[in-house]
């Protein structure tokens, strides 16, 4: 059966625990919120062991997953297998494993499958076969014109009743990042009085979650997305912001990418680089997303690069061999991570 991750835990709270569950799609609250519905509701029916698979290097060790499959469980009865696939692309041998487990799933064992892209290119024998046992959950984007009646269901699961002009101010605050709206909601559901929120009460009560800030900026250099870069370097220096103040983030941000970038090149564990950096699950596909578009070399020039601009801002350096505007130099940095057909700038 395919379900919206919002209608899962309903769907959770009146059956067993199905064989086999795929949750996938690019909203990535949603991904996350579904998956732990899921996580949730096997606790709650005495699965006490989880173990999680991750692609290391460039791919899952199926032969492991495969061995898990037909191992019994050395401490619990029952088991929550997860498999992280961030293409939720698992190749001709994943695909073999998944439909292989599906076929006899062992009943000790719950599969959970979880993706950040989903199409009808994604779909195949083996996603039809966790459907057949389980269900498919898809996380697509909300659409602008879906998002105040987005966050008026949130709203109101924290048992909070606001009015049409608070919720469109909070959609306007919020610029379509649910995770930007979830967490103001969930404020909302500590100050808020019990009474019906309207736009004055709510603007009141609501920090701008719209205002460009420089983390926002970083995931949106590290998930690829090269306008809304400039957009929102746009907006922070309309607001004011003073690059070097900035250029700490950044470069922190790039040296990050640029470790992971080379414990991939030399076939490490990536879970374990994840976990020894502290990027926790939410933020893993952006950085996932990044490496896969530029080799590990790439990654030390970008870190370069942001020391140059610092030297710009700080009027000490200067861009091939003319001096350049600092946000401009910033703004060629980024959008060359953000898009790997934009190298060129970084030569500009």
């Amino acid at each position: 059966m395919e379900l919206t991750p919002e209608r899962l835990p309903a769907q959770l709270a009146r059956e067993p625990l199905r064989p086999a569950y795929l949750i996938a799609g690019p909203e990535t609250l949603r991904v996350l919120e579904a998956a732990d519905a899921v996580r949730t509701a096997a606790r709650a029916q005495g699965v006490s062991e989880r173990e999680v698979f991750e692609p290391e290097g460039r791919d899952i060790d199926w032969n492991a997953v495969e061995a898990t499959f037909r191992a019994p469980s050395l401490f619990a009865s029952k088991r929550l297998v997860e498999i992280r696939l961030p293409t939720t692309k698992p190749g001709k041998d994943g695909a073999a494993v998944i439909s292989g487990f599906c076929a006899d799933p062992p009943p000790d064992i719950t599969l959970l499958v979880t993706g950040g892209e989903w199409s009808r290119q994604h779909g195949g024998k083996w996603s039809e076969a966790i459907t057949g046992i389980g269900h498919l959950v898809v996380a697509w984007q909300v659409k602008p014109h879906e998002l105040e009646g987005w966050i008026d269901a949130r709203l109101r699961s924290r048992n909070l009743l606001a009015d049409r002009s608070a919720v469109q101010q909070l959609a306007e605050r919020v610029d379509g990042n649910l995770l930007a709206a979830a967490q103001e909601v969930d404020k909302l559901a500590l100050l808020a009085d019990g009474s019906t929120l309207d736009g004055e009460r709510m603007q009141a009560l609501v920090a701008d979650a719209a205002r460009f800030d420089v983390f926002r900026l970083l995931d949106a250099t590290l998930n690829g997305q090269p306008a809304q870069v400039v957009r929102m370097l746009a907006g922070l220096r309309a607001e004011g912001a003073a690059i070097p103040a900035l250029m700490g983030m950044v470069v922190m941000e790039l040296s990050r990418a640029a470790q992971l970038a080379q414990v991939q090149a030399r076939g490490g564990n990536m879970a374990n680089e994840f976990k020894a950096q502290r990027i926790w699950d939410a933020r893993q596909a952006g950085y996932r997303r990044a490496l896969q578009r530029h080799p590990e070399t790439r990654w030390v020039r970008f870190v370069a690069e942001a020391g140059r601009v610092d030297r710009i801002a700080k009027g000490r350096g200067r861009w091939g061999t003319d001096p350049v505007d600092g946000w401009l130099a910033l703004e060629r940095l980024l959008v060359a991570v953000a898009d790997a057909r934009a190298g060129a700038l970084l030569a500009a």
